[in-house]
């Protein structure tokens, strides 16, 4: 008889977005899921998980926040979660944005605008 199995890490998307104010760089974003395991395959087929982790990334500035297992869990079974700042823990910060001002009026924005939303004249 011939088996082929292995044990590798796998990665997967998760079906979850949270709209948010990005509390790392104050732009509007969402947050993204992600789960991270171990498998063991036989034929090419995961059989067993262990190790399970779970992530979620701003698709701002792309910070990375490790969340409980019993919320991921939940996130998995399709059950409707808000995430709080509470509930996250930053793995690693993603860039951060200090906003622009406007050479000719003056007005500040945090936004990634090309034009000044106030007078209109390009930003350098």
């Amino acid at each position: 008889m011939f088996f082929i199995m292995g044990i590798s890490p796998r990665r997967e998307e998760l079906d979850f977005n949270q709209t948010v104010v990005c509390s790392r760089c104050g732009k509007y974003g969402r947050y993204n899921g992600i789960r991270e395991y171990t498998a063991l395959s036989l034929f090419f087929i995961p059989v067993l998980k262990w190790g399970k982790k779970y992530y979620v990334r701003s698709s701002c500035c792309g910070s990375v926040y490790s969340i409980e297992k019993d919320l991921g869990d939940r996130i998995v079974k399709g059950e409707n979660i808000t995430l709080r700042d509470v509930d996250l823990s930053l793995i690693h910060g993603g860039e951060k944005y200090h906003g622009k001002r406007c050479a000719h009026c003056n007005f500040q924005t945090h936004e990634d605008f090309t034009y000044c939303p106030k007078c209109g004249t390009p930003f350098e």
